[in-house]
Order: C-alpha cells, then sequence, then structure tokens
C-alpha cells in the first residue's frame, strides 16, 4: 500500500447531463503529478446506483457516452500512480426505488438512512436480499474487464433487518425474527455472507486483490471482521463528525493488528460531497503528518465534478501536504510503535463478541485517549485478545469488568512486575462486585451521590488541599491499602424541592470513603473520570489520571518532553533505529463545534528524553537528515530542538 492516496468520490445524479465531458488524460495527470499522488481509488459504481463504464451487470449513467473509468485508469498506470476501485455496495437509490423490497427496514418497517422516500437521501440496502447477487455480478465484471489495483466496497457492515428477506431467513433458521439477539446474531451471518461472497468474487478473476469494506470506522474488538479486509482505512474526517481524537485512538488500535493501514481524512472543510469546500492548508499537513506519526499511510478524499474535470484547487491544496510527506517517507514504512502502556479498549468490552451487541460507553474511549496525548505517554489501544506482556501499565476505563479469565490475565501480568489503572467500575468482576485485583480497595455500593468531592491526600500538579468536584457517576469503596485520595459528601442531592446554589449542592466535607487507592497491583480510582473528563475537560481529572500513571510508572517512562499539551508526540521503532515523532497544532471551535486548524503556531526549545537500551552514536532531524546534539545520563537520551513546525521527526540511531 501506497502512502499518498486520493480517494475520489463520484456519487453523480441521474438527473446532471453531460457527465464526464471535460475529463482530459493529461489534466488529469496534471491534476496527480500536483498533488503528488501515487494511488487513486476510483469509481465504478456510486450511491445512486450508476455506473461509469459499459458492463452488463449495471447500467452506465444516462448521460455517460464513454468509458469514464477505463480512461482514468489508462491515465493513471501511464504516470505509475495505482488504481484501486470503488464499487457502492450498501448504497444504490437506482434500485431502492426499483426495488423497495430489498431495503433494511427497521423495526416499524422505516427505511435506513432516508426513513421513507418523501425526503432527499439514500436508503440501505439488504444483503439478504437478491441485491447481494446483483451486487456480486458487477464487482466479477469489474475484476475481469478492468487493471484494479484494489476493490473498495462502501457502506458495508453488521446491519440488524427487519425486511420480509430477513424475517423469513430467520424463521427458516429457526431464530425468532424479532428478538433483539436473535437479529443481531443473524446479522453477523449475513454479513459473514457478504463478505464472502464478495471476496470469492474478486478472486474469480484478481486472486489476493486487495479489498476493503468500509463502515466508516474500524470496530474494536471485532478481530473476526477486520479479517475480512487484506487492509484497514480509517476513515476519520476531524471536521466530519470524527473529530481530533478519532483518528489517533483507532490508530493506536489498528496498529497491533498487524496489518497494512491508512488515516483516510478529507479536503473538503467539512465532510463528504462538499463542492467548493476547502480546509485550511495547515490542517491537511497536520493530518497528513498525525497520519505518519501514527504509523499509517495516508489517503484524502475529494469528489470529482460531474464534468470529470479535476479541480486544480484541490489539489494544490493536497500537494502542499504530500510533498511534505514523500520527502518523509524513509522514515515511516515498516514501523512498529513503542509504548509503556495499553488501554484496554471501551468499546471492544462487549457482551458477546459473536454479535455486533456493544455495552454503552459513553465518553471513556475519547476521554481517556485526549489525557493520554496531553500527558505525552506512548500508548496502545487492545482488546481482550491483545499480549499484556509488552507494556508497563494497563488501563481500564471506567467501564472494564473482567471475566474469570481475563481476570487470570489480569493477575498474571501484575505477577510479573505490571500494573493497572482502573476507574469506575472497571477492575470488578463481570458477575460480581469484587475486585479481581488488589488495587487497595474493597467496592461498597454504587455511591448515592452525584456530584460529589474529590480530596487529595498527596501532592498532585495543579490540585492543593480542598474538594474538587467530580460530575461522573461514582463508586462508594472502603480502603484496604495506601489511600491517596478521598471521596467528600455534598450536603444532600439536588431535587425540584431540595436544593441549593446555581448547579449542585456545596461541599459538607463531611468523609464519603476512599477516592483513590493503591494496592500491589496499581491504582484505582472510584469515578468515571476518564468519560467525565470527555464531557467536561476539567485540569483535575487529568492530573489525577497522571498522577497516577505517573506513580504507576515510576522511573519506568519511555519518553519525556516539555511539547505544550495540544502537542502530539508518538514514538516507532524502523529496523535498529527509533523515531520521535513531535506535532503541534491548536484546533479551535468554528460554527457549530466543529474543529478547525488554521494557524501553525511554531513551538521552541522543545526538551525530548528517550529511554533506551540500544546504544545511540547519533540524533539528527529527519527529513533534514541535520545532526542534533545529544547527552546520556541516567539511562536516557536527551536532546533539545530550537525549533518544530507543525511535524518533526528525531531519529535515534
Amino acid at each position: 500500500m501506497r502512502f499518498r492516496q486520493v480517494h475520489l468520490d463520484f456519487h453523480t445524479s441521474e438527473h446532471i447531463e453531460d457527465i464526464g465531458k471535460k475529463f482530459d488524460k493529461k489534466q488529469f495527470q496534471t491534476a496527480l503529478k500536483k498533488g503528488h499522488i501515487n494511488s487513486i481509488t476510483l469509481f465504478s459504481k456510486c450511491h445512486h446506483g450508476w455506473a461509469y463504464h459499459p458492463l452488463k451487470a449495471n447500467e452506465i449513467h444516462p448521460h455517460l457516452d464513454f468509458d469514464l473509468l477505463g480512461a482514468q485508469i489508462q491515465a493513471a498506470h501511464e504516470i505509475g500512480v495505482k488504481t484501486p476501485i470503488y464499487l457502492s455496495a450498501g448504497l444504490d437509490e437506482k434500485m431502492a426505488h426499483r426495488h423497495p423490497e430489498w431495503l433494511v427496514r427497521n423495526l416499524d418497517e422505516s427505511t435506513t438512512w432516508a426513513k421513507d422516500f418523501t425526503e432527499p437521501g439514500y436508503h440501505k440496502m439488504c444483503m439478504s436480499s437478491p441485491y447481494l447477487d446483483y451486487l456480486v455480478k458487477q464487482i466479477e465484471e469489474v475484476c475481469k474487464n478492468y487493471d484494479a489495483d484494489g476493490i473498495f466496497l462502501d457502506i458495508a457492515g453488521v446491519q440488524p433487518c427487519y425486511c420480509q428477506n430477513c424475517i423469513a431467513e430467520r424463521e427458516e433458521l429457526g431464530l425468532n425474527p424479532y428478538d433483539e439477539n436473535d437479529v443481531l446474531k443473524h446479522a453477523e451471518t449475513v454479513y459473514k455472507r457478504y463478505a464472502e461472497k464478495t471476496r470469492a468474487a474478486v478472486d474469480k478473476y484478481k486472486p489476493n486483490l486487495p479489498l476493503f469494506h468500509n463502515g466508516g470506522h474500524i470496530r474494536q474488538g471485532r478481530r473476526d471482521l477486520v479479517n475480512y479486509n487484506t487492509h484497514l482505512e480509517l476513515e476519520s474526517l476531524p471536521t466530519g463528525g470524527w473529530g481530533y481524537d478519532h483518528f489517533p485512538f483507532s490508530a493506536r488500535y489498528c496498529q497491533g493488528l498487524g496489518v497494512d493501514y491508512l488515516g483516510m481524512t478529507g479536503k473538503f472543510h467539512g465532510s463528504w460531497g462538499e463542492f467548493g469546500g476547502f480546509k485550511h492548508p495547515n490542517a491537511l499537513r497536520f493530518e497528513v503528518a498525525l497520519a505518519a506519526a501514527n504509523g499509517a499511510k495516508c489517503s484524502v478524499g475529494d469528489q470529482l465534478s460531474p464534468s470529470g474535470e479535476m479541480d486544480m484547487v484541490t489539489y494544490d491544496l493536497i500537494g502542499s501536504a504530500y510533498s511534505e510527506l514523500e520527502e518523509k517517507e524513509e522514515w515511516l514504512d515498516n514501523v512498529e510503535s513503542v509504548a509503556d502502556i495499553a488501554i484496554i479498549s471501551p468499546e471492544a468490552y462487549v457482551g458477546d463478541l459473536s454479535t455486533g451487541q456493544m455495552t454503552k460507553v459513553d465518553d471513556s474511549g475519547s476521554g481517556v485517549c485526549r489525557i493520554m496525548l496531553e500527558g505525552k505517554y506512548l500508548f496502545d489501544v487492545i482488546d481482550f485478545e491483545s499480549d499484556l506482556s509488552k507494556y508497563k501499565v494497563i488501563i481500564l476505563p471506567d467501564v472494564i469488568r473482567a471475566d474469570i479469565d481475563f481476570a487470570k490475565r489480569l493477575r498474571e501480568f501484575c505477577d510479573c512486575g505490571g500494573k493497572v489503572l482502573a476507574t469506575g467500575k472497571s477492575a470488578l468482576y463481570e458477575n460480581s462486585n469484587e475486585f479481581c485485583l488488589n488495587l487497595g480497595a474493597e467496592w461498597i455500593k454504587e455511591n448515592p451521590y452525584k456530584p460529589d468531592y474529590f480530596r487529595p491526600l498527596e501532592k498532585i500538579k495543579d490540585m492543593g488541599d480542598t474538594g474538587y468536584i467530580m460530575y461522573g457517576n461514582g463508586e462508594k469503596i472502603r480502603c484496604i491499602g495506601n489511600e491517596l485520595g478521598i471521596r467528600e459528601n455534598p450536603y444532600f442531592n439536588r431535587t425540584r424541592a431540595h436544593f441549593c446554589s446555581h448547579q449542585h449542592t456545596p461541599n459538607s466535607r463531611e468523609y464519603g470513603g476512599a477516592g483513590m487507592t493503591e494496592g500491589k497491583d496499581g491504582i484505582y480510582i472510584a469515578w468515571n473520570i476518564f468519560a467525565d473528563y470527555a464531557q467536561s475537560g476539567e485540569l483535575h481529572l487529568k492530573q489525577m489520571a497522571i498522577f497516577a500513571l505517573d506513580r504507576l510508572l515510576d522511573s519506568a517512562k519511555t519518553l519525556k518532553t516539555n511539547l505544550p499539551a495540544q502537542g502530539i508526540v508518538t514514538l516507532m521503532k524502523q529496523s535498529d533505529r527509533l523515531i520521535c515523532h513531535l506535532l503541534y497544532a491548536s484546533p479551535v471551535k468554528r460554527g457549530n463545534g466543529i474543529e478547525v486548524i488554521e494557524d501553525i503556531v511554531p513551538i521552541y526549545n522543545v526538551e525530548l528524553a528517550i529511554k533506551t537500551d540500544k546504544k545511540i552514536n547519533k540524533v539528527y532531524l529527519a527529513p533534514q537528515k541535520e545532526d542534533i546534539d545529544f547527552t546520556y545520563e541516567n539511562g536516557y537520551i536527551s536532546a533539545k530542538l530550537d525549533k518544530i513546525e507543525c511535524h518533526q521527526m528525531v531519529v535515534f540511531e
């Protein structure tokens, strides 16, 4: 898989004429060169259901009179650019109108995406209907007739459905057609059949051709779903609803799966389908660098004009980011992450991994990711199949209860010197309210007060001897180890008839039990601090977590830096060298809650220290290949950077 890709959307209505009339091979090639692009995903079939080339299994767009896909492939291949081919799998508006009996139905028989046909929008197709065979024939024909470098199938995933096809099939299988668990079980079966049939369709003419099923997010904890793909494409447009925390958290999970993957952002100020919308060049520079810093290749989303003419402003924008990426590729390929900490993914915490049913985890994942980034910790995100032994600390954020097997693995991890940070209901057994580890705490009950207060007993940075408001859910515990902080109760809970002040009841300073405890296996914090941090961003929540992690890591922390909170740092191993990525940009809120990056402010006098047993002969900046001075003391290689601007790599070899 290549580093500098474009995903060229082309969802084009039958009500638009002169499709592709301004396509010009030279202009197309000029755009790709200008954008420094070496792979571009091109369209066979769009969400409207039309093909952009002649074929028997589908209809060409009614206003297209030549083989646009073939012309694009030829033009790209002439200049060494690869061409994966896109087919809309889950959406096909043409067939939605012709065969409404093929649509996914909710329990009330409304449709999905667009709820009916009274408003503009797409309608999702059901893969238990004859639509699947219709799609498979298209894939076969594309693979037979075109020199594809991969197949990208969009809008795919486990989809509960109450259409008549699904109801009838569930009855045939002896399942209750309306029972939620049986519906989910059947949805898994339908998706597996879809994945197997589409893979067979590709292999019929192009064995082992790369294939990816896009569902907008890579499900954590579902390695069985991941395995239907040859690689992963992490759709994550920060301004399109994903935000800037989504990609780092997903990337830190995906890198541990052992498959090639890329980060997909977009050129749009907003999201897909925004014609005439452009993000600031600095935003795209940062997003491309963020992908690189997390071991990912990169793809930028664009949407082709119905005319077939490439927008040169777009490719100037992409080129400004990809020209930098091209210079860095020597230090980006075949890397693995270096991490002190592993976060058990809240998303991976499900009742039964054989179904698509997930436990609601609120914002625990987002909150723990944000604290890890701001605290400059080296971390991976893992699931219950991951090897724990390579880490120094395991974080169980807010909701991670343990079954017998996982509890045993955690105890083995701790017996070998590892430590655990658990919050909220984490580290309690799945079927009882006893802790599976010695974290210095004994569970009593759910705390009856909300909110309440935390008072530190140890010196915590930026926290004094006072009670700090805790809005999130809490657990009432008894300390049986070392008490690091206590809970203080409010005078009473706020009700309609019984309240005080504007927001919540003041602190009574009444002792309410332990709030943070320490045992031989780690530290426990009795609130959902990570979900709370995602909601409120209060400084003391972050400082509580940082205090606990620094205490658990002690002198074993691999990386230290004075990079400001908004900066991001990762450490990658590539063969016999270490590569540290330092990034800095500050997203700001614009409009209706959209985060944008505009200004890239240089950061000066950045200190960096790496703990390594490897003998280091030189330290230099990449891609500049400029040597920098370093010192060795107390097991740390230390260096100072005069300036970083957006993204800087520091190589230790």
